[in-house]
């Protein structure tokens, strides 16, 4: 890999290990990670609802409103392994800045 290339991680992988403590750990985290996911989903949709009609008004697409749903997304994502036993990694709580490529 030359410098400055991007390093890519695939998201879903199997993991053939698991822990047991950590699944009684999980349970806990499953709901912090809950609670966050349904203030972010929330806040998302009404700014959803909000960007719906200023595309209606002025034509165009908020950004800052874009940015909200794109993060709420993109942090679905990121715990979704963990929150589908795939991995024992615990993902933050908190919404973090993550990336979510396709290949084409």
């Amino acid at each position: 890999m030359t410098e400055g290339t991007p390093t890519q991680i695939q998201l879903f992988t199997f993991e053939h290990d698991a822990s047991r403590f950590e699944l009684l750990i999980r349970i806990v985290y499953w709901i912090l990670i809950g609670i966050v996911l349904w203030i972010y989903g929330i806040i998302a949709c009404i700014c959803l609802f909000i960007q719906w009609f200023h595309i209606l008004i002025l034509g165009c697409r908020n950004e800052a409103l874009s940015n909200i749903a794109r993060g709420y997304l993109e942090y679905t994502v990121h715990v979704m392994p963990y929150t589908y036993f795939m991995t024992d990694k615990r993902p933050d709580v908190m919404p973090v800045a993550v990336k979510i490529l396709e290949e084409s």
